[in-house]
């Protein structure tokens, strides 16, 4: 799947830091969302 800029995400879910899902959706029409992708960040590599 591939994403341009100026599409809508589409919708996942994650996990949170205290364990909950968590998914886009939940914030669609309600706050603004900034998501941020750091390749083999906190990770021993």
């Amino acid at each position: 799947m591939s994403v341009e800029v100026g599409d809508m995400a589409p919708d996942f879910e994650l996990k949170s830091h205290q364990g909950t899902k968590v998914k886009l959706s939940d914030f669609r029409g309600k706050q603004n969302v900034f998501i941020a992708f750091y390749p083999l960040a906190w990770t021993p590599v």
